[in-house]
């Protein structure tokens, strides 16, 4: 398993997050208002809230507008019903792409992503054709700021039950089982360490190369998923350079 291409991603999402932050807040106070709708308002109760809001501390959400999201959740700032849908396609040179979207319009939604598959030398398949390709994991990945004790985090993430822990130049990917995912990233994050990035993940099994021709095909696809706010997540199998 390589955290090679999510690191990449996290460094194509830096490079834009100043453009694109009050977009990135809207995809997450979504995520958390349908995880309340869901599942209630109590994080220590809805495991899915408690995802949604670690993955928006992970992203540097204000705790004011993770508190807005709840609310609006709950029905005291009104409410927007959301439809939960996941497409699944070929990106440019066969590359295995998952879009997770939330929308109140889903023939808008499905339109707005086959246009992205089209306009870039994909198509967008049936369920069932990549979704195979991936497997759903606890992702939590920690930048090496050179101070950080890598024995001691280890430890700590393993003792917390992670699974896997790849080290790269750039930091750590922690992997745990989705149910385990709460557990880790507690127990990191009361011992202080910043997270580039924390979620529930769909990660790849295998990684697929693309020439400089569908690379740029590949990021032009991508930035138009990250333009979309019906669009919650983007999951490939692009092993980045």
């Amino acid at each position: 398993m390589s955290g090679h291409s999510k690191w990449s991603t996290i460094k194509h999402k830096k490079g834009k997050a100043d453009a694109i932050r009050g977009k990135i807040y809207t995809k997450l106070s979504k995520a958390i208002a349908v995880a309340v709708k869901e599942g209630g308002s109590d994080p220590e109760m809805n495991a899915r809230l408690r995802d949604a809001v670690a993955k928006a501390k992970a992203a540097n959400m204000p705790n004011d507008n993770i508190d807005r999201a709840i609310k609006k959740g709950s029905g005291e700032l009104g409410s927007t019903n959301y439809e939960e849908i996941t497409y699944e396609g070929y990106g440019p040179g066969g590359v295995a792409v998952i879009v997770q979207a939330l929308t109140e319009n889903k023939n808008r939604t499905a339109g707005d992503v086959r246009h992205a598959f089209d306009k870039n030398g994909g198509n967008l398949g049936t369920t069932g054709c990549v979704s195979f390709m991936f497997e759903k994991k606890g992702q939590i990945m920690i930048e090496n700021d050179g101070e950080s004790d890598e024995d001691e985090l280890m430890m700590v993430a393993l003792e917390a039950g992670a699974s896997d822990i790849n080290v790269e130049d750039e930091g750590y990917e922690i992997i745990t089982e989705p149910e385990d995912f709460d557990k880790v990233y507690s127990a990191l994050d009361k011992k202080g360490y910043a997270f580039a990035s924390a979620e529930v993940a769909m990660i790849p099994t295998t990684y697929s190369k693309l020439n400089q021709d569908d690379e740029k095909k590949m990021n032009k696809m991508l930035d138009m998923f990250d333009d979309n706010d019906d669009i919650q997540e983007v999951y490939h199998n692009w092993e980045e350079e």
